[in-house]
């Protein structure tokens, strides 16, 4: 299907469609309202005011809801058969894993449940159960107010992906990556620092609030720290490299336990903050 395929579909049968992308009600009505689309950029773009403008709380709790919990084959094959074509591909990962990784996986979802009120929320695709695992006890860490925003910015990127996938043959060469991206190389051992947790943060008031948060692949990277269409309104912001981790599992006492990097978004153009590090110090530029 094309925009142009969309565009002519009426509302009931494109809300069908939209209802498999996101479960948020008033997403799917404030997504209806800005047809037709000019064009790919157009179409994100929406999907992204919609989410971000026009959704409140209950709203992305709603979507969240129609969600199967990371690595529960029960409730994907009966409670969200509608979307279980996309949401089983996006959880592959969990094929892999062994019993005692699943029932880790069950016990920290249980955990997150208790704690936030809602379940955990991860575009899993390409991720495999191991790294799903990590992140889930990582963000357990977190407060209820940075997990929503969290969790929000997972539900976009899984939104989009769904999206290419229902308009499969339209052209979204332009859709590359994250606004913010980041490296990290451990020049001691000059080999990608890779299974570091990196949050992003917003300053909300004298504290630094948490609206991102990943771990680094075999590259040292994480390309998709923000959805691709999100622009971050101007002003500083802070990452968060946690790496006492990363070296208790080199077998390696590191001087830092996380190293903090303050930044100021200018504008709406990318913008890249490696991290070069070794365990008695490290350095960082805007890169490109």
């Amino acid at each position: 299907m094309t925009i142009s395929d969309f565009n002519k579909l009426g509302h009931p049968e494109a809300q069908i469609l939209l209802k498999t992308c996101c479960g948020s009600s008033q997403w799917q009505s404030a997504f209806l309202d800005a047809l037709p689309f000019k064009d790919e950029n157009h179409l994100i773009q929406s999907a992204d005011s919609c989410w971000y403008d026009q959704c409140k709380e209950t709203d992305w709790l709603e979507a969240f809801a129609h969600h199967p919990k990371i690595g529960d084959v029960k409730s994907l094959t009966e409670k969200f058969a509608s979307t279980s074509h996309l949401a089983g591909k996006e959880q592959s990962g969990v094929d892999a894993a062994t019993e005692d990784v699943i029932q880790a996986l069950a016990n920290a979802n249980q955990q997150y449940e208790s704690k936030f009120g809602f379940i955990f929320i991860v575009c899993a695709t390409g991720k495999s159960a191991n790294e799903m695992l990590r992140l889930l006890q990582d963000r357990l860490q977190n407060s209820r107010e940075e997990e929503l925003h969290i969790a929000m910015g997972e539900q976009q990127k899984i939104t989009l992906l769904r999206l290419r996938k229902c308009l499969s043959t339209a052209h979204w060469q332009d859709q590359t990556v994250s606004q913010i991206t980041t490296h990290v190389l451990d020049t001691s051992i000059g080999k990608p620092g890779q299974n570091i947790t990196i949050q992003l943060k917003k300053s909300v008031g004298n504290n630094w609030h948490a609206i991102a948060q990943g771990v680094t692949n075999a590259d040292g990277r994480i390309p998709d720290l923000l959805p691709i269409s999100r622009v971050l309104p101007l002003g500083n912001y802070q990452m968060v490299f946690h790496t006492s981790k990363y070296f208790n599992d080199l077998n390696v006492k590191g001087f830092y336990p996380a190293v903090e990097i303050q930044f100021t978004v200018f504008d709406n153009s990318h913008y890249h903050i490696p991290l070069l590090i070794n365990p008695f110090g490290y350095s960082t530029y805007r890169g490109s």
